[in-house]
């Protein structure tokens, strides 16, 4: 059964590496919310998602702070969910709420994919998790 599983060997690897790409893309987008709270709360309040400050708030916290967890392996089960459920809200809206073509959204559902890898599998044994 191994055999058709060519990685398994490397699955905790893989794993940290899942992290690391998922983690990064998360800081990356959450830095200039969390940057400028007040002109995220104006965007988030354009895009019609009302309160902005709460929204954007959130998100902020969600892609910043998530994405640290994330990278480090610490409780991902928590910010996995929550960036998941993100994106499934995301997606969801540039589909129904916007004429975004499908390669503005796909992104969206990869991330998603991403991170029902994670909570399906954990975060390998390469995480704080496992060192506290």
């Amino acid at each position: 059964m191994l055999d058709l599983i060519p990685l398994a060997s490397f699955s905790d690897s893989i794993l940290l590496l899942l992290r690391i790409i998922a983690g990064t893309i998360m800081i990356y987008y959450g830095w200039p919310k969390i940057k400028d709270l007040v002109q995220n709360a104006k965007d988030f309040e354009n895009m019609g998602f009302k309160p902005g400050w709460l929204h954007g708030t959130i998100v902020a916290a969600v892609e910043f702070l998530g994405g640290l967890g994330i990278l480090l392996g610490f409780l991902i089960w928590i910010p996995a969910a929550a960036f998941g459920f993100e994106m499934l809200l995301g997606a969801g809206w540039k589909i129904t709420k916007t004429d975004k073509p499908f390669t503005d959204w796909s992104y969206d559902l990869l991330l998603l994919g991403l991170m029902l890898t994670l909570l399906a599998f954990g975060p390998g044994a390469y995480a704080v998790n496992f060192l506290l």
